[in-house]
């Protein structure tokens, strides 16, 4: 790849800073583009270096989330006459799109970094690839993320009634852009395009079957992903993602193809739900008694919105699920924290790292 300016990968002043404290180290500041089982491809003025951190560095981490994620900006030593760049650090983020990783540990895995703009993507090709409730989850991680939300609706070219699938995620997140597309035909891809601009990065999250490496194919212009068949029972698809990649579109802006993700688990704070059930909560506080259980209580306004049709039922028990699957995270969060005195120990400075640090930070 030819070599690029900084402000053309996503560069800011907030990078900049947080480079400070090691720009007298002799390292160099590079964008992870790719991902691949422990081994990094790294994109700096100087052109692309394959990588590795360091043996301090995986020392040090706390956690598996502590490691480089396509998106980050690392500080590195440079990977000069086709040598190994090595990674030294990772630079603070400014969100990250994380999830718990499958299976029963309690460890936070990164699915992207930096990134500006999310595509929850859905299908209109029938079966399970559109699910509201499944929206709604990706929603709360989205909120934690700090990156914007965005429905797409793909394959449009397989749906005749667009509009009311439209319709179903205005209810879930009424000032949330929808735009529906087709990978096929091209129908709205500029609508896409537009929503990155040149050092602006988007993620694409979904399901396998939604159609989100044909949606990058046709945001490239060109066929770089390879792209699978659904079942025809029920729609699903093959996984054809298997790394976390970044590319670079044709108006300067960058898109992250994730694999698609079947058990998607929340990793995150009850803020992150409280902002993508604003409706809810709004209702539980006209509740007559602030300890209202919204049950059977005289003059619970929740239960007197399902009755009446303005709350959907679904989306209550979706509010709820979502609730408890966060309070057991807490929990267990913090039962780890506890049992392990270094891993707290560790926690505790790396925290006050990262405060010292953004304390010098600029908020542009």
């Amino acid at each position: 790849m030819r070599n690029m300016e900084l402000s053309q990968i996503g560069w800011s002043s907030f990078f900049e800073a947080g480079f400070a404290p090691y720009a007298a180290e002799d390292l160099v500041p590079a964008r992870v583009i790719r991902e691949d089982r422990g081994r990094y491809l790294l994109l700096s003025t100087a052109g692309e270096w394959s990588a590795l951190v360091s043996g301090a560095f995986r020392h040090s981490v706390g956690s598996r989330c502590d490691f480089p994620a396509v998106g980050d900006w690392v500080a590195c030593t440079g990977g000069a006459a086709g040598a190994e760049a090595v990674i030294r650090a990772v630079l603070p983020r400014r969100g990250c799109f994380r999830r718990k990783e499958a299976g029963a540990r309690t460890e936070a895995q990164v699915v992207a970094a930096n990134v500006d703009t999310v595509f929850v993507v859905s299908g209109l090709d029938g079966g399970r690839n559109f699910n509201l409730r499944r929206i709604e989850r990706y929603l709360v991680l989205c909120r934690e993320s700090a990156a914007a939300p965005v429905a797409v609706l793909n394959k449009a070219d397989l749906c005749e009634a667009r509009d009311s699938f439209v319709a179903q995620v205005r209810t879930i997140a009424a000032a949330m852009p929808v735009h529906v597309v087709s990978a096929v035909t091209g129908e709205g891809i500029g609508a896409l395009l537009a929503c990155a601009g040149p050092g602006r990065t988007l993620a694409l999250l979904g399901p396998s079957g939604v159609g989100k490496s044909a949606l990058i194919n046709a945001m490239l212009g060109a066929e770089r992903l390879v792209t699978g068949e659904v079942r025809a029972d029920d729609r699903r698809g093959r996984h054809t993602t298997t790394r976390r990649e970044l590319f670079f579109l044709p108006n300067g802006g960058m898109v992250i193809d994730t694999p698609g993700m079947r058990e998607l688990q929340l990793w995150g704070d009850d803020e992150s739900l409280s902002k993508t059930f604003a409706d809810v909560e709004e209702l539980a506080r006209q509740c007559r008694f602030r300890d209202c259980r919204h049950l059977d209580e005289e003059g619970c306004a929740v239960r007197q919105a399902i009755g009446e049709g303005t709350l959907d039922a679904a989306r209550y028990d979706s509010y709820l699920r979502l609730q408890r699957e966060l309070a057991h995270l807490a929990r267990r969060r913090d039962e780890k924290t506890r049992s392990n005195p270094k891993a707290r120990w560790k926690d505790i400075a790396k925290r006050r790292r990262e405060l010292k640090k953004q304390s010098r930070l600029p908020d542009g």
